[in-house]
């Protein structure tokens, strides 16, 4: 893996020799030259994450390896060593582009610190990068997402945005649906007219007519001026009726006339007048179940889902969770003045195993505490909220139990049961099963670097 690669360039062999001991020591991949023109070629050919070079080389001063490194598509790091440091080499290798400069004779605890310093803001300029990039191929209207049933959905919007049939979103609570009308509103043609959101929980039974349909001046005791209603206000553009199954049955059969007939009358107007408004209604409710009790009318049911857009939990949404973790974290860093903020992996790891009931919602309120209580620039364990750190390791132990009984079944004879080796990859292989073949998620749930887990997958294969 390029990100643990490190060449070192010395012609000092015993230094050499005890660099690429101490570093391999720290777990990374090390290769040694002792020329200029041998690093050149191995930096072309072996792709390493960082060079720690020697500044008087035999061949050629250690500059030009330098400049050379620089050069390439991708650069390493460069961090600059020599016996002979002066202020004026040093300001000349920072600017030349060298990370950071070391003089003889070394501290290796120095050296060792500084070397997984630089690797480490690496690593996390790369997640950025990624994330940032993969953040800007699944935004869709406010919404993101990189899974199948997400890009299914985006699919859908585009489908359905361009008519005029009402919508019905459905999807448990916190999945986004205000955030799916608004996409199919900006999809349509009605983009430029006014997008109006209403909660039908929200709004007093006996108020509700009026707020829809508007009233005349004088049409009920407080009514001292007219007003237009919603519908009217949504005129050219999309109605969004959020919580619609809490709408009395007496509403619903006026709006189910609004629909058919494109017409609304005010509250005390004798006159009707007609609109043109599209309705998106959503709910986290079984309106079939509804429809059954009798607390929902059945043909306003279906004059609504002949255009059921399904909005799916994060659970089932594969790996879309981190990509909205590291979203919601940079965005209440923004808030808070925390620029680069981060979630530790560790973190992360009891994120991705927790349900999220509340599903977006919940995600997203769960980050803004951890940000509040964040006093460093990463967010730990400890800054979960506690229902959520005992939860996910609920679910592991679960997960572990489970497949461990899978592993034994009833295997009565203790020799007969698997080895550890053997247990251990039948684990590995569930778990990669489970999150879709992701392996830095599959890492972060067992607990190991990806270097562990390439080369347990691969154990033949050097470097994996």
């Amino acid at each position: 893996m390029s990100e643990c690669r490190i060449l070192v360039v010395e012609d000092d062999r015993s230094l050499a020799a005890l660099l690429q001991e101490e570093l391999e020591l720290e777990d990374y991949t090390v290769r040694v030259e002792h020329t200029c023109r041998d690093g050149i070629a191995a930096c072309q050919s072996w792709n390493p994450a960082l060079i720690i070079s020697d500044l008087r080389l035999p061949d050629r001063e250690g500059m030009e390896l330098l400049r050379f490194a620089r050069s390439e598509e991708e650069p390493p790091l460069f961090l600059l060593i020599t016996a002979f440091g002066t202020v004026d080499q040093a300001v000349e290798a920072l600017k030349a582009g060298a990370d950071e400069f070391l003089t003889k004779p070394l501290s290796m605890e120095h050296l060792l610190l500084m070397t997984r310093r630089l690797l480490a803001q690496r690593a996390l300029h790369q997640e950025v990068s990624a994330y940032r990039a993969g953040a800007a191929r699944s935004h869709f209207h406010g919404l993101l997402g990189d899974s199948e049933v997400m890009h299914q959905l985006f699919s859908q919007i585009r489908q359905v945005a361009q008519g005029d049939l009402p919508v019905l979103v459905l999807g448990e609570s916190g999945v986004g649906k205000e955030l799916v009308a608004r996409a199919i509103h900006n999809e349509s043609p009605r983009a430029d007219h006014p997008f109006i959101p209403v909660n039908c929980a929200g709004i007093p039974p006996d108020l509700m007519e009026s707020e829809f349909f508007g009233h005349s001046r004088g049409a009920f005791t407080g009514a001292d001026r007219a007003r237009p209603g919603l519908f009217r206000e949504a005129h050219g553009g999309t109605l969004l009726l959020d919580e619609i199954a809490e709408m009395p049955l007496q509403l619903q059969a006026k709006l189910l006339r609004a629909l058919q007939e494109g017409r609304v009358k005010a509250v005390g107007s004798d006159r009707e007048e007609a609109v043109n408004v599209r309705i998106i209604a959503a709910t986290h409710r079984d309106l079939r179940q509804r429809v059954a009790s009798g607390e929902f009318r059945e043909d306003l049911y279906y004059r609504l889902e002949t255009l059921a857009l399904q909005v799916p939990p994060l659970r089932e949404r594969d790996n879309d969770l981190e990509q909205l973790a590291m979203h919601f974290t940079e965005q209440s860093a923004a808030r808070n003045g925390r620029a680069g903020l981060r979630l530790d992996d560790s973190a992360m790891e009891i994120l991705v195993r927790y349900p999220f009931p509340g599903n977006i919602r919940e995600l997203a309120n769960t980050i803004e505490r951890a940000v509040t209580f964040c006093n460093g620039d990463r967010i730990l364990p400890e800054h979960l909220p506690q229902r959520v750190r005992e939860a996910s390791e609920q679910r592991a132990d679960v997960s572990q139990a489970g497949v461990l009984q899978q592993m034994v079944g009833d295997i009565q004879d203790p020799e007969q049961l698997p080895t550890l080796e053997s247990v251990q990859q039948i684990y590995v292989d569930y778990i990669l099963n489970r999150v879709s073949g992701n392996k830095r998620q599959a890492a972060k749930i067992l607990g190991i670097n990806r270097r562990t887990l390439y080369r347990w997958l691969a154990p033949e294969e050097p470097g994996n």
